[in-house]
């Protein structure tokens, strides 16, 4: 019997407009009120995840940052494993020299030091996912990140690196003009032992501490929960979710996932766009 559902957010959750379909979000009301706990695990900070969810008039823990942070239904962290500064600022050179943009994730958000682009990868990503999708309305839609302050802008990282408010929860860098870019940020990166360096889609590349995974969080979450790996369902769709796949007793690709990611799961649902995480839960309920 299924107790706990972990839920990765884009490409799983979300369809192309960033929303939670109407099927989702009544399958998890439904999972809920029969005492099932549903847990959101993300690469997203926590201000991004739960806009989402507070728009669709969800609530419910948050896995966010890959598994840097653990958030309560209430807001409370609960756990995190922050990337230590001087690692942080190593990592954040190790970018710069390969000439890749990228975004920090900490306790307070996540950071940019370029408006425009905060926007453009994300539209970049949602159509390589969605090529169906109308970009202008994409374009809208993820200019919510800026709007509504859900990413913040700063000058210079180094400002977050020596705030001692600030903890450093990952770099999510992206290179869609040159993947090569990526591939030889990876290899330089690899030399920090204490460092993951995973994707969650083709053209980024996401570093958190060695300790922050969502298959990690996972079995923390549910051991705190006293609820077994064994009796948990994991939905995701891309490279960052294979650690809670392979920790969780039923995981489930989407329709919209990799080859590779299907391959390694138990069920194969329908898509994003589909409400193929609904019907992933109605099917175990």
């Amino acid at each position: 019997m299924i107790k706990c559902i972990a839920i990765d957010m884009d490409g799983t959750l979300l369809n192309s407009m960033q929303e939670i379909p109407e099927g989702n979000k009544q399958a998890i009301l439904k999972a809920q009120s029969q005492g099932v706990e549903v847990v959101v695990a993300t690469g997203r900070s926590y201000q991004e995840a739960t806009y989402v969810l507070h728009a669709a008039g969800l609530s419910c823990p948050v896995i966010c940052v890959n598994g840097a942070e653990v958030r309560s239904k209430e807001g409370d962290v609960i756990s995190a494993n922050p990337i230590p500064k001087q690692l942080a600022r190593e990592t954040a050179a190790k970018l710069s020299e390969n000439d890749i943009y990228f975004e920090v994730y900490t306790n307070h958000g996540a950071y940019s030091t370029d408006a425009d682009k905060a926007v453009s990868t994300l539209v970049d990503i949602v159509m390589s996912a969605n090529p169906e999708a109308d970009r202008d309305e994409i374009t809208v839609a993820a200019g919510a990140r800026v709007r509504d302050g859900l990413i913040h802008m700063v000058e210079d990282y180094e400002q977050l690196f020596v705030d001692d408010e600030k903890m450093i929860y990952k770099f999510l860098a992206y290179s869609f003009e040159d993947p090569g870019r990526l591939k030889a940020a990876s290899t330089a990166l690899a030399v920090y032992d204490e460092l993951e360096v995973t994707k969650s889609g083709y053209e980024n590349i996401e570093i958190t501490y060695k300790k922050a995974q969502k298959g990690m969080a996972l079995e923390a979450f549910t051991k705190a929960m006293d609820i077994a790996l064994a009796d948990t369902m994991a939905i995701g769709d891309n490279f960052n979710d294979i650690s809670m796949l392979e920790k969780a007793g039923r995981a489930v690709a989407m329709g919209n996932a990799s080859d590779e990611i299907k391959a390694l799961c138990d069920v194969v649902t329908d898509t994003n766009e589909n409400s193929g995480v609904g019907k992933a839960i109605l099917e175990v309920l």
